[in-house]
């Protein structure tokens, strides 16, 4: 197979289906010392795929979480954003006590798990957050927190069943709040494709 066959196959394969694919591959994480950065992300037992030096002024190194598609990335001048000013960085757990308890067996501080009052998402503040994970255990609900050693802010998230956009009548798996919102927006968009505006 040639380049231009490889590059013509996936547009083909693509416009069949009416979308483009869009992965999410990397995330660049800024960090202030690359060396500790990677003793951390490596103590959290994330798979180290690429330690790369080119002279003294740039590295670049890969790790990837356990069953994830996305990897983080973070080095010397892979990056002008400042050191420990990404937040909010979700890794999706099926158990947010276990998950939490084998990075403490490992050694990594993190918050007590917690939930949010609404329902629907997390708060950036402490305003609305509840301590302890979400009292029914729906998907979606419940959180832990934790930071790199430069303040880059990871979100734990239990998701055990996933949102698809449309919940079927007698699913319980997610917060009232949450299967509210999905439904009118399921509703609103059924009505607009019929030509209904509101």
């Amino acid at each position: 197979m040639n380049i231009a066959e490889m590059q013509r196959e996936p547009t083909v394969e693509t416009l069949r289906a009416g979308t483009i694919d869009m992965k999410l591959e990397v995330i660049v994480i800024p960090v202030s010392d690359v060396d500790r950065a990677k003793r951390f992300y490596g103590d959290l037992g994330w798979r180290l795929d690429l330690d790369y030096t080119a002279g003294d002024d740039f590295r670049v190194i890969q790790f990837t979480p356990p069953g994830s598609g996305c990897s983080v990335i973070f080095g010397k001048n892979v990056t002008t954003a400042a050191p420990g000013s990404v937040r909010g960085l979700h890794l999706i757990v099926s158990d947010i006590q276990a998950a939490r308890d084998e990075l403490l067996r490992r050694g990594i501080g993190i918050s007590e798990p917690f939930h949010d009052a609404g329902g629907i998402f997390h708060h950036a503040s402490a305003e609305g957050l509840v301590s302890g994970p979400n009292p029914q255990r729906k998907s979606y609900a419940s959180y832990a927190s934790f930071s790199d050693p430069d303040g880059n802010g990871w979100v734990l998230q239990e998701v055990t069943a996933r949102l698809t956009g449309h919940i079927e009548a007698g699913d319980t798996s997610f917060t009232p709040e949450l299967t509210n919102v999905v439904r009118r927006a399921e509703a609103d968009a059924v009505l607009v494709a019929g030509g209904n505006f509101l």
